[in-house]
Formats: C-alpha cells, structure tokens, sequence
C-alpha cells in the first residue's frame, strides 16, 4: 500500500495491506513498489518480497530477514541493504553467509524473505555535523591517549605519548578490536559456524 520512511532502523517499511483486510508493516525489500503483492507461504514462488522456508529456497539465492529459531521473529540481515546468501542445503539445515562472511547453519524450518533490504544507499549518508550525531544519540568519543591515568589504560604520559602495549584494549582493559577475538569461546551455537568472518587487514 505503501512506502514508508521508519526513524527506529536504517531500511525502508511497507504497510502491507492482507487479502482478510488486515494491515501490518512489513520491512521492505528493494525494487518492490506501491501495489505489487507477495505472498507469504510455504507454497510460495521464489520471487523477491515473498517470505518461506529455507528448505523450500534454493542454493545462490539472497534471503533477508531471516529467523534463527523457528517462530522466534527474524534476527539476521535487516538494515539497509543487507542480505544473506544461502550457499547449501544439508540434513535439516540451511547454510548462510551473512553480511560479515560468516558461514553459519540455521535450522531449514526458519522462514525467510527474498530479496536484500531497501535502501541501501544508506551507507552514503554523510552526517556533516556533531549536531547532527547528537539528534540520533551519538555522544562525544574521547581517545583513551587524551584521558588522565586515572581514566584509561593509555592515559597520562608527558606529551604525546604512545599507549605502551601492541593490543589494543578497552578503559576496562579488556581487549577490543584490531581483529581482537571477543567472542565466549565456549558459546552454545559454536558447532553451527561453518566458518568465522573475516577480520583485520585485507590483504592484496
């Protein structure tokens, strides 16, 4: 019915009128406009907008707003632009890989969306102003090196000093980012990783 803009996430939102009359907001997909219609079942074609399980999806095809848990809601690839690309079907479940690179098993009863998230010419927004941060609740960011030795790791020091030590840490001293692993090594949904996202440098 419509194309709408929502201030709570980066895509665009449709409402969504239903064949009983209902009407709910549905995230919408790129390249759908006003009056086209999807269709949500599990007998439903493989056409962008319509939303089935991922066993009834084939291989190469890009999926969005993907469930991790049956009828637990959608969880992955839903900012704008995003998809995630089904890349095998395997004894009950599907495998993705998301946005990040990651390889990862979901269950082949979880429904998904074809198509990638509207909007995604999103990432080209330039912010232009602190102002502008502070209206969407971005606070300040201080460098720890320009914090007192009381506030941070790397604080204090006469001038500009370096931060002493190669790994990178948070005021807290835990380790953070420059490919740092932050991941619980012992998380429940290891064995559903294929293959782990690629992080630091790339390299030619």
């Amino acid at each position: 019915m419509t194309i709408e803009y929502d201030p709570n996430r980066s895509g665009f939102i449709a409402l969504v009128c239903y064949k009983d009359g209902e009407k709910r907001y549905a995230l919408l997909p790129k390249s759908v406009k006003v009056g086209d219609e999807f269709v949500v079942s599990e007998n439903a074609e493989v056409k962008i907008g319509n939303r089935l399980p991922l066993r009834k999806i084939p291989v190469g095809t890009f999926v969005y707003n993907v469930e991790l848990k049956p009828k637990g809601g959608a969880k992955l690839g839903r900012s704008a632009g995003n998809y995630a690309e089904v890349v095998a079907q395997d004894a009950g479940h599907t495998d993705l890989k998301l946005p990040s690179s990651e390889v990862r098993k979901v269950l082949d009863t979880c429904w998904a969306s074809i198509g990638e998230v509207s909007n995604d010419e999103n990432r080209l927004v330039n912010i232009g102003k602190a102002g502008r941060s502070r209206w969407l609740g971005i606070r300040p960011t201080v460098r720890g090196t320009a914090m007192n030795a009381v506030d941070h790791p790397y604080g204090g020091g006469e001038g500009r000093q370096g931060r002493g030590t190669r790994r990178a840490k948070t005021r807290w001293g835990k380790p953070v980012g420059k490919g740092q692993k932050s991941r619980y090594p012992k998380k429940y949904s290891n064995y559903l990783i294929v293959s782990r996202r690629k992080v630091g440098k790339k390299r030619e």
